[in-house]
């Protein structure tokens, strides 16, 4: 959706903010503090004064009339500005996240612990799955990282990839993005009931089938959706404290097991005997959704400096609680393959330290999915918002609950891994991994040419190197992606590709919606521009 030009002028039918957000180029303002937004030297010393007020009025009225505002993404020199005058009602919604939340709320997007690597041995066998979870994070994890943390601090709001996408190729392709993540995204998030009942099940036997695994599914997500209600600083410490009890039960397993360790059966491969789908398929599953951290970078205290500093520890923290758990498990005990499947690593704490051990494993299991849950939902449900504040959804999907959280973006994400929470595990992981391949193309796609288009433009993080190793780093995800989509399944591809085609026509749903005013969109006068950044003819996409 376009923005509306009337927006900033605060006529009917929109939101007016006193809080207002700018585009500007670097030489018209002194620098600023890092740590705060930049604000004219004017303003500061004297924000009375007529003259500053004269000046401010100007910016306002060029902002709003679509004739002086500079889009992101097609200015050089350019920064990132707030000007905050009188705090508005939606400039700030309560305490921040701070660095360490956001470690394990990026642990809890992308991992949550070993659980669910399970299948990795099944289909290639220890060498493989082992060599699997160290190579991988260097061809996808690493990059995906990477870029996250150059975009998410150039754009550093909500709605994350959808800015990006939609600031490099324009709006329409961003709500394609923003599609395809969200739904892969409730796809995925519908995988950690399933495997939560899978841990319990072997000792809850009720819990595997019919009736009580209906009401299971049904209270664990009403809980944990109403988690995701109260506050994201809520969910981050949540955070923590799952993390750090989801991890010391492998750690103690780890020391348990040096006694009964044999190096050789780490060696274990059969090349002939590979499961390429389902080994590619739970690697991907366990090593992405790193770019989902971006979709709060408006809820995070400093993203400028927090997020690239979280992103790097999250990813040592992911690798390490992958790698050490599948060492003592297939290094401990003999190899039965058709055994590792989902759950498998309780078995494992049973055989090596007795049934406390297995215990809690499980509880361990139980809370990481409860962490990846709120994690997914907090995602999800903020990127609604975010596209929202964009005027690519209904005004709406902006509504935020007395605790800062978006209200109906979680209750849509909830919806949804309701009507998903039946699949089975294979086919929900086949799923997100299609419709997620899509967008992180559309991703690398709007990284490269924001530094084609845009190469001076401030990014508070730059991956160090120029345009040609910016495409060059993008070449082995991609290949990676092409790979993943060729393996899948024609069922799943089917599904999938009729999912992306919702996405084509509801743009255009709306776009008529919005033109006879069926519904009511409006951009947050808080936002600087960028939907223009698509249109120079001779950067056309």
């Amino acid at each position: 959706m376009v923005p509306k030009v009337e927006k900033l002028n605060g006529s009917p039918g929109t939101e007016t903010h006193t809080s207002i957000g700018i585009s500007t180029t670097a030489s018209e303002i002194p620098a600023a503090d890092a740590t705060v937004q930049a604000v004219p030297a004017a303003v500061v010393a004297d924000t009375k004064a007529q003259s500053s007020n004269d000046h401010l009025d100007e910016k306002l009225r060029g902002a709003g009339s679509g004739q002086t505002s500079i889009a992101m993404g097609q200015y050089h020199g350019s920064d990132y500005i707030g000007i905050n005058e009188i705090p508005s009602p939606g400039a700030n919604h309560g305490r921040k996240v701070s660095v360490i939340p956001l470690i394990f709320l990026i642990f809890y997007e992308v991992s949550g612990g070993p659980f669910g690597v399970e299948d990795s041995v099944r289909a290639a066998g220890p060498l493989l799955a082992l060599a699997g979870f160290l190579i991988f994070p260097l061809i996808w994890s690493v990059p995906e990282a990477l870029i996250t943390a150059e975009m998410g601090t150039m754009f550093p709001e909500n709605g994350g990839y959808v800015v990006w996408v939609s600031s490099a190729l324009g709006p329409f392709w961003g709500f394609q993005q923003g599609w395809m993540k969200w739904l892969s995204g409730v796809i995925d998030n519908a995988l950690y009931p399933v495997l939560f009942l899978d841990y319990l099940k072997s000792g809850i036997p009720a819990l595997g089938g019919g009736l009580p695994r209906v009401i299971a599914v049904l209270a664990l997500t009403i809980i944990l959706t109403y988690m995701n209600y109260r506050g994201l600083t809520i969910v981050g410490w949540v955070a923590v404290l799952l993390g750090i009890f989801s991890i010391l039960p492998f750690i103690v397993m780890g020391f348990i097991s040096i006694p009964k360790l044999r190096p050789e059966r780490w060696l274990a491969a059969d090349v002939h005997n590979v499961d390429w789908n389902l080994y590619l398929n739970t690697l991907f599953w366990n090593l992405n959704y790193w770019d989902s951290i971006s979709t709060l970078a408006g809820e995070v205290q400093n993203p400028k400096k927090t997020l690239p500093k979280a992103l790097f520890y999250a990813l040592i923290l992911v690798v390490l609680g992958y790698f050490f758990p599948l060492l003592t498990g297939t290094g401990a005990i003999p190899l039965h393959r058709d055994s590792w499947t989902d759950g498998y690593f309780s078995d494992v704490a049973k055989l090596l330290g007795g049934v406390w051990l297995r215990w809690w494993i499980q509880g361990a299991a139980a809370m990481s999915n409860m962490g990846m849950f709120v994690a997914e939902m907090s995602s999800d449900s903020f990127q609604l918002l975010g596209m929202a504040e964009r005027g690519m959804l209904p005004e709406f999907f902006a509504r935020r609950s007395r605790y800062g959280t978006p209200l109906v973006g979680i209750l849509f994400s909830a919806s949804g891994v309701l009507l998903l929470s039946w699949l089975s595990f294979q086919e929900i992981v086949a799923a997100e991994n299609f419709l997620y391949c899509f967008g992180m193309m559309l991703e690398f796609i709007a990284f490269v040419r924001l530094r084609i288009i845009s190469p001076a433009a401030p990014r508070p993080y730059k991956i160090p190197v120029g345009t040609v190793g910016a495409i060059l780093m993008c070449v082995p995800p991609t290949l990676l992606i092409c790979v993943v989509l060729a393996f899948s399944s024609l069922k799943v591809m089917i599904v999938s590709l009729v999912a992306v085609m919702l996405g084509l026509i509801l743009h255009p749903c709306l776009t008529h919606c919005e033109k006879k005013r069926w519904l009511r969109f409006s951009v947050s006068s808080n936002l600087p521009d960028i939907h223009t950044a698509h249109v120079n003819e001779n950067l056309m996409f």
